[in-house]
């Protein structure tokens, strides 16, 4: 008999990676944990440590922690902050998969001499005919994560197990429970990790000057004065509470104008847009769909992917063609396209596009 595969699994603390790390043991796998030391407060790190540790003594496998809190901050937090000045929603997820999780895990598996990496994302990855892995949609609709994971390659994904990928969280919640593992009733962890209490304006506002406090006009579609902000940075596309508008029907955000200081508010029918333009797009084949492609669009991870045509300006700069109005597109959220659910890869939103 040969030698059993050996994969390094990234460890959280939570039950998904946590299981992750269980069902490949019990499938015959040489398996280790590592876990990366993020921004938190000092209290924070240590029990997230504890979890960890919890968790190797519990399934018997060995322990790596990787301080990696210089580079997220470098490549995670701070085009954050850069992002609401510019007037942008961002989603720190998918840089964060890509650039922190992922990367490193699969440059600390090459160091170490381990065969494949895993995670406990929901989301599948299968080989093509042409032998180029291929990234899925996880099973359980309502908590597949392939939306945040477009931006991986070949390099990540030919090396990647995702465990979880064929099951439910109510499943994975279940075989923990089971197997009783130390993390089996841990609580869902927030959208935004190094936010905890999900006030973004205040994270934004302690890593910038006053002046970053700068009020300034709210115009209605047609150009009339209808109130005032408090910094763009505090408002998303979309956003309808917080305005201080008084009238008789509500006004959503629908542009935000950071150069000159404007945020525009519409009522909500007029946030919808059939088109969107995105940049800096990635294929995760490396080669990109055909222009003219009938594809599927996400907007956002809790939009619902939707049918319509991709048209390229640049193989990295792509339109894209509704069927159907989408509301509230967002500049600085990810446009990410599927081939029924196959993942094809996505950019960065920059605008609804124009007609």
């Amino acid at each position: 008999m040969g030698k059993p595969p050996s994969v390094v699994v990234a460890l959280s603390g939570g039950v998904d990676s946590s299981l992750a790390a269980a069902l490949l043991k019990e499938q015959g796998w040489r398996v280790e944990g590592v876990h990366f030391l993020l921004p938190a407060t000092p209290e924070k790190r240590e029990e997230r440590k504890r979890s960890v540790f919890r968790i190797g003594e519990s399934l018997g496998i060995g322990i790596s922690f990787l301080d990696l809190e210089a580079e997220f901050v470098r490549s995670v937090q701070e085009p954050f902050v850069e992002s609401y000045y510019k007037g942008f929603t961002p989603n720190p997820c998918v840089i964060c998969n890509h650039l922190i999780k992922f990367d490193h895990l699969v440059q600390h598996a090459d160091a170490q001499g381990f065969d494949y990496i895993a995670t406990g994302h929901y989301a599948r990855v299968r080989r093509s005919e042409e032998n180029l892995s291929q990234l899925w949609r996880g099973q359980d609709k309502a908590k597949e994560q392939s939306y945040f994971l477009h931006r991986l390659d070949q390099t990540h994904l030919t090396k990647t197990v995702f465990p979880l990928g064929n099951l439910t969280k109510r499943e994975s919640r279940g075989l923990a429970r089971l197997r009783n593992l130390p993390s089996k009733e841990e609580p869902e962890s927030q959208e935004i990790c190094f936010i905890p209490d999900g006030n973004y304006r205040e994270f934004v506002e302690s890593r910038s000057g006053p002046c970053l406090l700068k009020k300034g006009e709210i115009l209605d579609s047609e150009g009339h004065r209808v109130g005032e902000h408090q910094g763009v940075y505090r408002y998303t596309i979309g956003q309808r509470h917080g305005l201080g508008i008084a009238s008789p029907r509500p006004y959503y955000v629908k542009s935000i104008d950071p150069l000159k200081n404007l945020l525009v508010v519409g009522r909500k029918e007029e946030l919808f847009s059939r088109d969107v333009e995105a940049e800096a797009c990635h294929w995760i084949q490396g080669n990109p769909p055909k222009d003219g492609q009938e594809l599927l669009a996400q907007i956002r991870y809790r939009h619902e992917a939707a049918a319509g045509r991709l048209e390229f300006h640049r193989p990295d700069q792509v339109r894209f063609r509704f069927h159907d109005p989408q509301w509230a597109i967002t500049p600085g959220q990810a446009l990410v396209l599927y081939d029924g659910d196959r993942v094809l890869g996505g950019g960065w939103i920059t605008r609804p596009a124009q007609p």
